[in-house]
């Protein structure tokens, strides 16, 4: 038998850790179209950090040489030039703010594209094992914080290192000796960062955790309302809510203490440096060695120094935020889809007469029991087959994996005489439409959702699409809404469960599937309006196959082949009597 990857686990709750380089490495291909806009603001930045370091040896100049002199002429003129110097200063600030903010934002629209097709490609077992509002989370709350370190923090953080490792270079250039003192505290502050680091971003890390459970909470809260208030279970989720809630401010509290330590320790290290200075400065001064003016500039070299080290602190904290949240981007970017296609080979001679097969399929989900045991049955073209059996016997797990929702984690199942794992997503879904119990609609109108994922009717005017519709026998049900095609759903308007599944029938039979799975299709809908739909069954091409998993008879009774499923088999029933004789002595034997 074939093993396959079916088992995967798809869990997000899995802690994921990536190194800052990598994870920078990563992020910066989303900027790629950038290049040029990150290159001007590199250069704003280096005429920007050139000004902060040219200043306070300026200051210094004109001190020692105009006003210790008393040269007043000379010092209006160096004044202006000090004065021109901020003006650039300051737009060269508004620039790098203006061309990162765009470049940020371009990065976030990339990357949440990403994030979302990557989940487009991911199998239902995927969004079986993680909750949609975390998933919700991770997508807008997540990626923007990404991108507020980017657009907002980054530049400012390059452009600190840069006036740092400048205004170390200036230090050391005019006094080694006291440069190479002043920034002595750096070292015990780098020291302090690479040990206090991880632990800050891992309680940001389980900070965001905590919130994207609090938005799942939210989510599945306001999901099921209805039934929250028809079972009068509204002070369960309010508990629910304020363990959430509650779990929620504690990771945010001890996030944000983790966050804010950096400032303290900076700002005092930052204080001894200044306090170096200036005590060796007078010392040197007392000795001849060292004038006013220097030591004036080197007070406010320490303070250009240290000054970006206390916003590095907040920055800091910030990155390790950012790389928190990449972190729980990343693993829904790393997954890959179970159901990969396979090349398709060449077998043995195939049976045109069989459009469906099981070959000792088994299959069961990740740590779960084996749903269903090895298996083989054929299903022939323009049949009718009804599956029947006990709750969780396993009925829905096959249609599943006759529409390749899952794939067995044993044998194979054939569509045509081919591998189902050999079609790609648009071949498949071409063959097979389903209907399910409670379908899904979009918001928009009714129009919308019948035309989802049938390229034929994209384009078409409402009168050819009607026009469709009623060549398919479709035409009673679209009379059943009021406003017809532009029937508003979602948002814009409210329809009854039965005719959910009145649209999701119409959309199916419009792509005039070769297999159609009908999976309780009928449970809302009334006996009447039932009658109807297999009528329009009934039209369906001779060729189309139908399965059909119900409970109530007269939806099976009907059928060419009926299936006992349980207990992992499936066993041809023979007639309808011979089903309801199996379910009855199932529930005797229960």
């Amino acid at each position: 038998m074939e093993e396959q990857d079916s088992n995967m686990s798809y869990s997000l709750n899995k802690e994921v850790k990536s190194t800052a380089g990598a994870a920078l490495r990563k992020l910066f291909r989303f900027m790629k179209e950038e290049r040029r806009s990150l290159f001007i603001a590199f250069f704003v930045m280096l005429v920007n950090a050139g000004i902060t370091m040219l200043t306070p040896w300026f200051i210094g100049y004109i001190i020692d040489h105009f006003i210790m002199q008393k040269q007043y002429g000379p010092l209006l003129q160096y004044t202006g030039m000090l004065l021109g110097l901020y003006v650039v200063w300051a737009g060269t600030e508004y620039l790098q703010a203006k061309l990162m903010g765009g470049v940020g934002q371009r990065m976030l629209y990339a990357l949440r594209n990403e994030v979302f097709n990557k989940l487009q490609q991911l199998p239902v077992a995927f969004f079986n094992q993680n909750r949609s509002g975390d998933l919700i989370s991770r997508i807008n709350n997540d990626t923007d914080t990404v991108n507020q370190f980017f657009s907002q923090s980054l530049m400012r953080f390059m452009d600190n290192i840069f006036s740092m490792v400048g205004v170390a270079v200036f230090v050391l250039s005019i006094n080694w000796k006291l440069g190479a003192a002043s920034l002595v505290p750096a070292v015990f502050i780098l020291l302090f960062v690479l040990v206090i680091g991880p632990w800050v971003k891992k309680k940001n890390a389980i900070s965001l955790k905590a919130n994207g459970n609090l938005s799942a909470d939210i989510q599945e809260g306001l999901h099921n309302f209805k039934t929250i208030i028809a079972f009068n279970r509204r002070d369960y989720f309010r508990k629910k809510f304020a363990t959430a809630n509650e779990e929620n401010y504690k990771t945010a509290i001890t996030a944000g203490i983790a966050n804010n330590l950096f400032t303290p320790v900076f700002g005092f290290f930052s204080n001894i440096a200044q306090l170096i200075v200036l005590t060796l400065g007078i010392y040197f001064i007392l000795e001849g060695s060292f004038t006013l003016g220097l030591l004036i500039s080197f007070i406010s070299y320490v303070q250009l120094f240290y000054q970006p080290l206390r916003e590095l602190a907040a920055l800091w904290a910030s990155f390790q935020t950012a790389m928190a949240a990449w972190d729980r981007i990343a693993v829904i970017l790393s997954l890959q889809s179970n159901l990969p296609v396979v090349g398709h080979t060449a077998s043995s001679p195939v049976n045109k007469n069989i459009v469906m097969a099981f070959k000792e399929v088994a299959f069961q989900y990740p740590d779960g029991k084996e749903v269903l045991h090895p298996i083989n049955f054929e299903m022939e073209r323009g049949k009718t087959y009804a599956l029947v059996g006990p709750t969780g016997g396993g009925k829905s797990t096959t249609a599943a994996l006759i529409a390749r929702l899952y794939d067995p984690t044993e044998g194979k199942v054939l569509l045509n005489g081919r591998d189902i794992r050999s079609y790609t997503t648009e071949e498949r879904t071409n063959e097979i439409g389903f209907i399910l119990q409670e379908p899904f609609l979009f918001t928009g109108t009714l129009k919308d959702n019948i035309v989802y994922g049938n390229p034929e009717l994209y384009g078409l005017t409402d009168e050819q699409l009607l026009k469709a519709i009623t060549e398919a026998g479709l035409g009673d049900l679209l009379q059943r809404f009021d406003a017809g095609l532009h029937t508003p759903l979602g948002a814009g308007g409210a329809v009854s469960l039965g005719q959910k599944q009145l649209i999701a029938f119409i959309r199916a039979v419009l792509r005039a599937p070769k297999i159609m799975i009908l999976d309780e299709a009928t449970a809302n809908i009334d006996t009447i309006t039932e009658k109807l739909l297999d009528g329009i069954l009934k039209k369906l091409p001779a060729a189309t196959t139908l399965i059909v998993i119900a409970h109530r008879l007269n939806t099976i009774e009907n059928a060419d082949e009926i299936f006992f499923v349980n207990d992992g088999a499936i066993v041809p029933a023979g007639t309808l009597e011979h089903a309801m004789d199996l379910l009855l002595n199932q529930k005797l034997a229960s």
